[in-house]
């Protein structure tokens, strides 16, 4: 599915490098793993290659769906519920874990929408960062453009 070199994303982390593919022993079966280089942070993980679709590794969107994750964050007609911060935070985060460039974006909008109208939770507002960031990263590098302008750009919607 990858090769060395390529862009992926993993989910809840964003976007990374393949670094290698690599061959280990566990528990005594021989199995090849993705070596995943986080380019935010530098962290590296390793993903079983069977398994990677399963926990969520997925090429990097490409450009013709920038616009309909555009469309996703512009989207007002959307129903906010009444649920308590906690099960929000707990929900919000499933999204997210998911590693759907969609999911993101829904949690991105509504945390923004639900800013307008009352203060965030201290986790609300990491998670709102922790949503933009994982966006802007993976939208410039989908239209080879500088996160700054990307960034702008989402800013632009939610003004």
């Amino acid at each position: 599915m990858f090769a060395e070199g390529d862009m992926a994303v993993y989910p809840a982390h964003g976007v990374g490098v393949i670094k290698a593919i690599e061959m280990q022993t566990v528990a005594g079966i021989d199995q090849s793993f993705y070596v995943l280089e986080i380019l935010d942070n530098g962290m590296r993980i390793m993903i079983p290659t069977s398994s990677s679709e399963s926990v969520g590794l997925r090429a990097i969107v490409d450009e013709t769906e920038v616009d309909t994750v555009l469309d996703i964050l512009a989207d007002r007609n959307v129903e906010l519920g009444s649920q308590t911060w906690n099960r929000r935070y707990r929900d919000y985060m499933e999204k997210i874990k998911t590693g759907s460039v969609h999911e993101v974006a829904a949690v991105l909008r509504d945390l923004f929408l639900l800013s307008v109208d009352k203060d965030l939770s201290y986790g609300e507002r990491k998670m709102l960062d922790t949503a933009k960031g994982l966006l802007v990263k993976e939208l410039s590098l989908a239209q080879d453009s500088e996160e700054a302008a990307v960034s702008k750009t989402i800013e632009a919607i939610f003004s």
